[in-house]
């Protein structure tokens, strides 16, 4: 059991005001003082991890002082410590335009650079963690653990041996591709008749293999289906989806998973890791966030081919939110998806990937940032969810695939010689 200090009593009435305030703007049923409670202290006693927080690139477009209480994000030490968070997997972005423009390797490196700053700066609130060893014992001593995993295997570029680079700096997931193919395989992004390899390129065959001797994670959030199945056939060690949810609440977004691909990654021991963002979780919601990309991307390329971050695309977008109002999740349509989840392939098999700081204001009602955490498992303990079955979902899952991934390395390395 970690350390811990009692929750004020101020502290969770606060919570239970904030939580009423974002029920009436959602709809979502708040739980009871006495149910936050129980959740909080459960919560406290699990080792919680969250295996995808964009907090480096969030630091690289706009530096912030992450060991205190940030005006914005979703994620700081004071509200990582209010929702019981103990290991971050700290994701280091590599945009599609990294690997059309170059500097893939360079980014990731400089992200890696924010990381070891950040736990430098704040020894005693944040750890470096590459090992589950680590994690565990970062947390027993109530610090946040820092794992890293990098989003875009184009950060290895084209050379197999980057890869080692990145595991000697602590890198213990790389999520194949991103938004466009790369070198690896093909992006679930791209429209079927316009992707590059159908699958795994040669070299992303080479790349899976090597993850797998260096206990690197393979990550198949983001993927083709195709990439998707063929990597579940090269891997050796059990893979995540450390970002997605469930596509049968959103039918027809292949960046979710299929109830087949969510049985093959159990029948591999691998696990999903679901996704907070509003566009994941609803079908409306994704429909609504699509239209608006749709409309942004129109208007963009009728100015010129306008970047993301210009301010006439970013006016564009406020004026369209003002006229089509977001639709916003709730913790219970999370709590749908780790549902859905359980029944197909039980409860060993989900955990939570929230994409904190990556997926802008489209966070649920009740989830809006890492203080919020308690809502979801007092949700799911509403269900009936065995508080062993929580501890599970909130971490123990993840830490078992982080260790068989260990113990597979070590074989291939011992064959290998």
């Amino acid at each position: 059991m970690k350390p811990t200090a009692p929750l004020a009593a101020t502290a969770l009435l606060a919570a239970l005001a904030t939580a009423a305030a974002l029920a009436a703007e959602g709809g979502w049923t708040p739980p009871d003082e006495a149910l936050l409670a129980r959740a909080r202290a459960l919560t406290e006693r699990s080792l919680l991890v969250d295996t995808h927080i964009d907090v480096p690139y969030r630091l690289e477009e706009g530096w912030e002082d992450v060991t205190k209480r940030t005006a914005k994000g979703d994620f700081d030490l004071e509200r990582a410590r209010q929702g019981g968070l103990d290991v971050v997997w700290m994701s280091i972005y590599v945009p599609a335009s990294a690997q059309r423009e170059g500097g893939a390797k360079a980014l990731a490196d400089r992200l890696i650079d924010r990381v070891e700053a950040l736990a430098g700066r704040a020894p005693e609130g944040f750890a470096l963690a590459a090992t589950p060893d680590a994690a565990e014992a970062a947390s027993r001593a109530g610090k946040v653990a820092l794992a890293m995993g990098i989003e875009n295997g184009a950060a290895i570029e084209d050379d197999l041996a980057n890869l080692a680079h990145f595991a000697a700096r602590g890198v213990r997931y790389v999520t194949l591709t991103h938004s466009e193919d790369n070198l690896i395989c093909d992006s679930s992004y791209v429209a079927a008749e316009k992707r590059t390899w159908h699958g795994l390129s040669p070299f992303g065959r080479e790349v899976v293999a090597e993850m797998n001797r260096l206990g690197i994670l393979v990550d198949l959030s983001h993927v083709s289906d195709e990439a998707f199945d063929q990597a579940i056939a090269v891997t050796k060690a059990p893979p995540i989806a450390s970002h997605s949810s469930a596509r049968h609440f959103t039918p027809g977004f292949e960046r979710n998973l299929d109830d087949a691909r969510i049985v093959k990654l159990a029948e591999k021991g691998g696990v999903i890791q679901i996704n907070f963002g509003s566009g994941f979780l609803r079908a409306d919601a994704n429909a609504a966030s699509l239209a608006e990309w749709q409309a942004a991307e129109a208007f963009r390329k009728e100015h010129g081919d306008l970047g993301w971050e210009d301010p006439r695309t970013v006016a564009f977008q406020e004026s369209w939110r003002r006229e089509h109002p977001p639709i916003f999740a709730t913790v219970a349509d999370v709590a749908d998806h780790v549902d859905h989840v359980v029944k197909l392939v039980g409860v060993d098999h989900v955990g939570l990937g929230s994409d904190f700081d990556g997926v802008g204001d489209s966070l649920p009602v009740g989830l809006k940032s890492v203080a919020d955490y308690p809502n979801l498992v007092a949700e799911l303990l509403r269900r009936g969810y065995r508080d062993e079955d929580v501890t599970k979902i909130l971490g123990g899952n993840l830490m078992r695939v982080w260790r068989e991934a260990e113990r597979i390395a070590q074989e291939l390395q011992r064959a290998r010689g």
